[in-house]
């Protein structure tokens, strides 16, 4: 295993970075703290930083639905009415607002009605994704069960205090079992004869969904339809829905990527039917995975990846380079989006996003999409969350790929084993923005210089984001030097700082991860901040995510 001593030792250069008013200082290696810097702007309020940007991603893929978060209410594992309660008590702890089901891929080959009523007399179905999970991976992967269904995905949420969100089937279901859902999920007990059905499985009280995805990459997966055919099928599937007394918001089958044609195409469509089209949508979805590391010698979804514990310091930093493209693809959606809904009632939903590597990393054999989070990928998930907080006035919501046993989840589960995963532990630090201003603030560091394949390459040296909520500012920032800690003066413009603590995640290595045998190797670590005449600098260790819970006076 690679230790940060091999690591390329970085040089400093400048350059402008992406966002907001991001600086960058020109410096020789080793220059002194007046070289780096972060300055908050209490007085640019960019926007509120919506707690579901914080939301989360759950799909029958592998293993996580069976052994991640169902168990069986029979099982010796502890549970909350077969739900795994140690994943109930950890969540409870990052305060999750929002959760996806049932996918994904998965919700378009995925019948809800298969999902409901008594468990035992409930149908069992193949898993068309589940990839041909071979032994010793159980037969729920390749066989659905649907023991976990929409009633149980509900309590799930209920136990957590999170809103449920629920994709719809549009490329193999008919648009009245869309309606007849929200139906089931929505209409008072004694109403109708799904609300029945519901009250009869003991869920008496409505579920009260709001957020409703309709299909689900539908220019891949969920159709294979052109943006056109798409915003037709879209137009036909959300009108007259029975929302009752409860507001419903459509989530609308955004492009893969940076694709802007279809969001061209699409909002072109659905305005032909009249501009005010674009009021029926709460939020237009964008996918992004970062997944090809072979430094453009491919574009082969398999052969680009990289590998999830083994890599080097250039992998370090494509893989984090990846990864920011989301930013220009939510700024250039949102200029396409502008052209049809200028005064912005639209919001990107970033409802799939996390780095994306080959098999063999998994903790349990069989569970194939299942991988390994290191530091690497907690440095990887605060640099995400900060991209969504600076672009709180357009991001208004976001899932992880995937909550458990999966690609970026923040846990991982077998049988009666579980632990809290690095990216775990970034939630639980970024937690504190939710619902605060995201305030505009100026990083300067020096940007590190390494060499990709005998060329030269660089990245940005420190970067994060700033949001207030009355008197208590929260700053996280990312340092993703591999090798060098950067100190830095932070300057809150209009305000002193009072008082404060720092929580750091990072590890003596990068490679480092947190298994069932160990499950601390990478914790952060909580210490108060000397301020000093109300001033205040800091130092961000090497390949670290920091959190600084500053009061201000």
């Amino acid at each position: 295993m690679m230790k940060r001593r091999d690591f390329l030792r970085t040089t400093a250069a400048a350059t402008a970075g992406l966002g907001f008013a991001t600086k960058f200082a020109r410096s020789a290696f080793g220059a002194p703290a007046s070289a780096a810097s972060i300055e908050v702007l209490l007085d640019e309020v960019v926007g509120t930083v919506s707690p579901n940007i914080y939301g989360h991603f759950v799909e029958n893929l592998s293993g996580v639905i069976y052994d991640g978060i169902w168990v069986g209410e029979d099982s010796k594992v502890p549970n909350v009415h077969g739900i795994r309660k140690e994943l109930v008590d950890e969540m409870r702890k990052i305060n999750p607002p929002l959760v996806r089901f049932p996918g994904g891929c998965f919700a378009d080959s995925y019948d809800w009605r298969d999902g409901v009523g008594p468990i035992e007399k409930r149908p069992r179905r193949t898993n068309f994704w589940a990839f041909g999970d071979p032994p010793p991976a159980p037969a729920s992967h390749r066989y659905d069960p649907n023991r976990f269904g929409t009633n149980e995905f509900v309590e799930l949420c209920r136990l957590l205090n999170a809103q449920p969100y629920l994709a719809a089937n549009l490329r193999s279901l008919p648009a009245e079992q869309f309606y007849q859902w929200v139906e089931y999920c929505n209409t008072p007990a004694g109403s109708t004869t799904l609300a029945d059905l519901r009250a009869a499985a003991g869920f008496k009280d409505p579920f009260n969904v709001r957020y409703w995805g309709v299909g689900n990459e539908s220019w891949g997966c969920g159709g294979n339809f052109t943006a056109q055919e798409y915003a037709v099928e879209f137009r036909r599937f959300t009108t007259w829905v029975p929302g009752g007394e409860h507001e419903l918001s459509f989530i609308a089958s955004g492009p893969n990527g940076d694709d802007r044609t279809w969001t061209q195409g699409f909002f072109e469509e659905l305005v032909r039917k009249g501009k005010g089209q674009v009021d029926n949508i709460y939020g237009w979805a964008l996918h992004h995975y970062a997944w090809n590391l072979s430094r453009g010698k491919t574009q082969d979804w398999n052969a680009g990846k990289g590998d999830a514990v083994k890599f080097d310091p250039v992998d370090w930093y494509e893989l984090l380079k990846e990864g920011e493209r989301v930013e220009p693809m939510i700024t250039g959606h949102w200029q396409v989006m502008s052209e049809f809904d200028p005064s912005h009632h639209i919001k990107v939903i970033v409802d799939e996003w996390g780095p994306w590597y080959k098999p063999g990393s998994e903790l349990t054999p069989g569970d194939q999409l299942e991988q390994l989070p290191t530091l690497r990928d907690a440095v990887f998930s605060g640099m995400t969350l900060d991209i969504f907080n600076r672009h709180a006035e357009k991001v208004g919501g976001a899932c992880c790929a995937q909550l458990i046993n999966c690609l970026n989840s923040l846990y991982l589960a077998h049988e009666d084993k579980f632990c809290v995963t690095p990216v775990g532990h970034v939630f639980a630090m970024y937690a504190a923005h939710q619902g605060g201003k995201s305030l505009r603030t100026n990083f300067a560091a020096p940007e590190i210089q390494y060499d990709r394949d005998g060329k030269p390459a660089s990245f940005w040296g420190l970067h994060g984001s700033a949001s207030l909520h009355d008197k208590q500012l929260i700053l996280t920032a990312v340092n993703p030097n591999v090798k060098d800690p950067v100190e830095v003066p932070i300057s809150v413009r209009g305000a002193q700082i009072a008082s404060g603590e720092s929580t750091v995640l990072t590890a003596p290595d990068v490679h480092a991860r947190n298994t069932f045998a160990d499950r601390h190797a990478v914790a952060p670590v909580n210490q108060k901040l000397e301020i000093r005449n109300g001033n205040l600098t800091f130092k961000f260790p090497a390949a670290s995510v920091t959190k600084l819970a500053l009061r201000l006076s």
